[in-house]
């Protein structure tokens, strides 16, 4: 049975393995889980959408379907809101993978609508995330984060002492987070910001401006420690410093 059922996980996820050690009644529980999950994926048949292997945990919900793509393979946990209020769609890419309790929100008004999410490719968000779309939020392929994460493409104005600051407008220039970044456990980004390729954020790090690609930050607010490098760069610096 383990070998058949690891067959069918590498559909998904072509480069997985059972751990040698994983139990039978674990097994079985797993099982039991994604055939009803994969069978509430079947339910988008009734709002005529093709679920595309879909596995949807108990409570999800979604608002405004028709702005809602997906790929093949979207895994959403358990009480996942998905509201796709916005001028644009929310796009999944293939093989995506939310985590339980979290909220992806283009825009929460009606007179002031958010621009779009897109997720790329094999990502995998941690729990309780809040994805917000108001400015527009990109995350690229293969990225990889935390419980926690937060990404917010929306900044208040503030300047006029004289009104609240609920009533002025706010700024929208959105995030864009490049392909196989891995964020950290209770990382949040804000708006304006834009991660190069390959960037790794330090968890609970605060990120309020951009990094080049390959950038290791972290820090409240975050702050570049150092740049990765390929393995040969590095050789080739430790010699000169012998």
């Amino acid at each position: 049975m383990k070998s058949i059922v690891e067959k069918m996980i590498r559909l998904r996820n072509p480069e997985f393995r059972f751990d040698p050690e994983l139990n039978s009644m674990a097994l079985v529980q797993f099982i039991w889980i994604q055939v009803w999950n994969l069978l509430r994926g079947m339910r988008m048949l009734l709002f005529f959408r093709n679920p595309k292997g879909a596995m949807f945990d108990t409570g999800v919900r979604f608002f405004n379907l028709p702005k809602i793509k997906w790929g093949i393979f979207l895994k959403l946990g358990r009480n996942v809101y998905i509201s796709a209020l916005g001028k644009e769609v929310i796009s999944f890419g293939n093989h995506v993978s939310i985590g339980a309790y979290s909220r992806i929100v283009v825009s929460t008004t009606l007179n002031h609508l958010g621009e779009y999410i897109r997720i790329g490719n094999n990502v995998g968000i941690g729990e309780f995330a809040y994805l917000g779309g108001a400015g527009g939020l990109e995350i690229g392929d293969h990225c990889i984060a935390g419980q926690y994460l937060s990404c917010h493409p929306e900044n208040h104005v503030h300047e006029d002492l004289d009104m609240p600051i609920r009533l002025q407008t706010v700024h929208r220039k959105g995030i864009k987070i490049g392909k196989d970044c891995w964020l950290g456990s209770k990382v949040t980004i804000l708006d304006g910001v834009e991660l190069g390729d390959g960037c790794i954020v330090a968890a609970g790090a605060v990120v309020n401006k951009s990094f080049p690609p390959h950038s290791i930050i972290g820090g409240v607010p975050a702050r570049l420690i150092k740049i990765r490098k390929r393995n040969h760069e590095n050789n080739i610096s430790n010699s000169l410093l012998a």
